[in-house]
């Protein structure tokens, strides 16, 4: 009797529960088509995003340096996924591939910084060690030079802005140790900033400084790797760090935040000779003809008038190359590309049909100047008026959090998102405004600059690893990947399928 009676306990809470589950909102109410869409969103999981990460992060690809045949591979790899998931090849000449041209530098492994400190009779060398205290310059010439030092600030000469670093001193045959960046912050007076922002491009401040006589440059720059500079044959630079450039004001009677916050002040220069000897060896091999490759598959769109409306789902493939040990490059920006391809599979796959056409668009060369992005805006697949939406993806790889650049200037655009991760996701997503008046450091800005609405993703929340040999794969965070990517899966599905789309107004 005593077990009879539970039964019926069991049955009648069975049914309490099964009819207020019945009553949740989305619980019962979610139609045929919702549970498919939902059903392929959790197919994209963060062990296969993982996966992606690690391969193109490996040896295999020696860093992904636009140019090299690392980088070709990568591409090439890349590609044979689009194939596989029967993405339609918007490259040259019916391939995935677009190309143009790249300049890049090969590093080699003889490379250091080091410092004479007279002795007695004699002179005492103090080298540096690599990724901590120096990096070589990723378009360093290859050579060795051995001078003085002389600090010249922001290695500017600006006539029209009554300002030369380079004024009172003496640098031919000489090493500048120089900042980067500029004087002034967009943040703080825009239009002040305006008129510096052509001196706060790295190949500005090189070039002026070859054409000053300089030799060499210890480039006060992390110490990170950076190929995004100019290349002048013969002419030796590091990247250097607080340990180098702590040496090289010790016994000057100058301390080096005091004379840079004089500059940023005052903005007149606080040049002079530090009277220290450096020594700067780099080993190079230029190849100032080299091609780079934007890989482009097309999903195109089920509706005959609304397929020729695109939306972008892009991040850039490339990352430092070798410099001159191999950079992974993980998190900038195989992330990235992970989840792109991710979001390849997941909509090309999906029963789910785009009325809108879908591009996934890996960009070359980023990291030399973001010269992929620009090469594809001045050959565009598709009109760039029909190019309803771009989103970006730079470093969304680490972290608990994610950022959504340039979500306050389309808030429109950014509403598709928000609404897809409050009812789907719940991961915490930052929008914030981007005013891009500085020098292009993202694929978004180029995009910005020719009005087309962009949003750019970004992870953060725990310790990365920028432009360094530590960016590898134990610094990624899956879960963040597969929440970026079931997040997009279904804003761009939405907007996809939208009867009306135009974030421009």
């Amino acid at each position: 009797m005593k077990g009879k009676k539970i039964f019926v306990c069991w049955i009648l809470w069975s049914f309490i529960v099964f009819s207020f589950l019945w009553t949740v909102p989305g619980f019962s109410q979610k139609n045929p088509e919702e549970k498919g869409l939902l059903s392929v969103m959790h197919s994209l999981s963060s062990n296969d995003l993982f996966s992606y990460v690690k391969e193109l992060a490996s040896d295999e690809y020696t860093g992904r340096l636009t140019g090299t045949e690392g980088y070709n591979k990568a591409a090439r790899w890349v590609s044979s996924h689009f194939e596989k998931w029967g993405l339609h090849p918007a490259g040259d000449n019916g391939t995935y591939l677009q190309s143009f041209p790249i300049s890049y530098t090969r590093v080699f492994e003889e490379c250091g910084v080091s410092l004479h400190v007279p002795f007695k009779e004699t002179t005492i060398e103090k080298s540096y060690t690599y990724d901590d205290q120096f990096i070589p310059g990723s378009t360093s010439g290859s050579g060795k030079v051995t001078s003085e030092v002389i600090y010249v600030g922001y290695g500017v000469t600006a006539p029209e802005l009554d300002y030369d670093d380079y004024k009172g001193v003496d640098v031919e045959g000489k090493i500048v140790l120089m900042e980067r960046e500029v004087p002034v912050s967009p943040k703080e007076d825009t239009d002040l900033f305006k008129k510096w922002r052509p001196y706060s491009f790295h190949q500005y401040k090189l070039e002026n400084a070859v054409a000053h006589g300089a030799k060499g440059m210890l480039y006060n720059y992390g110490p990170i790797g950076n190929p995004n500079n100019a290349y002048s044959e013969g002419f030796i630079y590091s990247h250097v760090g607080e340990e180098v450039v702590s040496d090289v004001f010790a016994g000057t009677g100058k301390k080096h935040r005091e004379v840079v916050k004089k500059i940023k002040e005052t903005l007149q220069p606080q040049s002079f000779n530090t009277g220290k000897v450096y020594t700067i060896e780099n080993t190079t091999e230029h190849h100032p003809q080299g091609t780079g490759f934007n890989v482009i598959g097309i999903l195109k769109g089920s509706d005959p008038q609304l397929k020729d409306e695109l939306i972008i789902l892009g991040g850039h493939l490339d990352h430092l190359g070798r410099c001159y040990e191999i950079m992974p490059g993980a998190n900038d920006n195989a992330s990235a590309v992970s989840v792109i391809l991710g979001l390849a599979e997941a909509l090309s796959q999906s029963e789910v049909k785009l009325r809108r056409s879908v591009m996934f668009l890996c960009f070359g060369a980023e990291e030399q100047g973001v010269v992929g992005s620009k090469y594809y805006l001045e050959h565009p697949v598709f009109p760039l008026e029909k190019t309803m939406a771009f989103i970006n993806m730079d470093g969304v790889g680490c972290g608990d959090k994610l950022r959504a650049i340039a979500a306050e200037n389309y808030p429109d655009f950014w509403q598709f998102v928000n609404q897809a991760n409050q009812k789907y996701i719940h991961r915490e997503v930052n929008p914030s405004y981007f005013a891009n008046l500085a020098r292009p450091r993202l694929d978004a800005a180029r995009f910005m600059w020719h009005d087309v609405p962009t949003l750019s993703f970004s992870a953060y929340g725990a310790k990365s690893y920028y432009h360094t040999t530590k960016d590898d794969i134990g610094t990624i965070t899956p879960e963040i990947m597969e929440d970026l990517a079931q997040l997009l899966f279904i804003s761009v599905v939405d907007m996809a399928n939208q009867d009306s789309l135009d974030f421009r107004k």
